[in-house]
């Protein structure tokens, strides 16, 4: 049976962030090109950043320096917050399987700038039980320490978990691991494969 449903964050709960990220860098005279391997293809961000070894501070500044902008940590920081939306439907669907018995849960590789910006003006973690993050925990998904962090702090056995990627190397080690774990296409049709799980709300 199964008690615990992990969502993702970005491009599932949170949308259009990076797309228009990338849009005001290169309004601000930045390739996208540049854009795209600083923020989402370098090592910085994937092996350095969003494993907690560099703080905020760290990383923005070396980004501003790579992409030749003249402006504030914190100014950038804004910018990338501004351009994300809620989807409102993952978010009812978020609460609605909370209201009915089911612990809400979150396994995301990010950043804490992303966490703290997007809290700040959405207070979206209020709504999950666990949360598990890869700047807290050192590494990032597909390692599989990861996931074995999401079991202990879950409370329950890996087959009453729900986890689902749209990449999937990225839930292979979650398989197995015993967690019930699948490719994710669209909200539509994870929400289908809940309900052919057994989860009601």
């Amino acid at each position: 049976m199964i008690k615990a449903i992990t969502f993702d964050l970005d491009g599932v709960y949170f949308v259009n962030g990076k797309k228009n990220f990338i849009a005001n860098l290169m309004k601000l005279g930045v390739s996208e090109d540049e854009a795209v391997r600083v923020f989402l293809k370098s090592p910085e961000m994937n092996e350095v950043y969003k494993c907690g070894k560099w703080s905020d501070e760290q990383y923005w500044s070396w980004a501003l320096k790579e992409w030749e902008l003249d402006m504030t940590v914190e100014e950038v920081k804004e910018l990338l917050i501004s351009g994300y939306e809620v989807n409102k439907d993952v978010v009812e669907t978020v609460r609605k399987v909370r209201e009915s018995g089911y612990k809400t849960m979150i396994c995301s590789n990010n950043f804490s700038a992303r966490i703290n910006g997007l809290n700040e003006r959405f207070d979206f973690l209020k709504d999950f039980d666990i949360v598990v993050l890869s700047f807290e925990e050192g590494v990032t998904k597909p390692n599989k320490e990861i996931f074995k962090t999401l079991i202990e702090k879950s409370g329950v056995d890996p087959e009453e978990i729900v986890y689902s990627d749209d990449d999937e190397t990225k839930f292979i080690p979650a398989i197995k691991l015993g967690i019930n774990a699948f490719l994710y296409a669209d909200f539509d049709s994870f929400v289908e494969s809940l309900k052919e799980l057994g989860v009601k709300f």
